[in-house]
């Protein structure tokens, strides 16, 4: 989990693709917030589209690349809890704190993937990082 977590700090704008409650296939900036006890969370708030997809079709992929052209793919269900300790974790990220200034606000969601596994690859020869 390390290394993913490394990966996503240091490529901090990744993509989240949803399926959208129209069915048709959504793709979007997000950014990862933490890794806790070995789940990976993100936050959104509940008056985005993203969220009422999610919570439709909870299935989600992440991906972002590097510089050097590596790149991250990363899969899971999401998962909703109303989990005060990672949303003031989560908190400690400037843009997440000009957001939602506080982590009792009504519409201050997070998610953490369930089951997340996916590949760390890139183009020099050598195989795939899976987990």
């Amino acid at each position: 989990m390390k290394k993913v977590t490394e990966f996503l700090n240091a490529n901090p704008v990744q993509y989240l693709a949803t399926i959208g409650r129209d069915g048709k296939a959504k793709c979007r900036p997000f950014m990862f917030c933490l890794e806790q006890d070995g789940k990976l969370w993100f936050c959104t708030n509940s008056t985005k589209e993203v969220y009422k997809d999610m919570q439709e079709h909870p299935f989600v992929e992440v991906s972002v690349s590097s510089p050097e052209y590596a790149w991250i793919r990363l899969h899971g269900k999401a998962v909703f809890e109303n989990n005060m300790a990672i949303k003031e974790a989560c908190l400690n990220n400037p843009i997440v704190k000009s957001q939602y200034q506080t982590a009792d606000n009504p519409i201050f969601e997070v998610f953490y993937l369930e089951d997340a596994h996916g590949v760390i690859a890139d183009f020099s020869g050598n195989p795939p990082y899976e987990f």
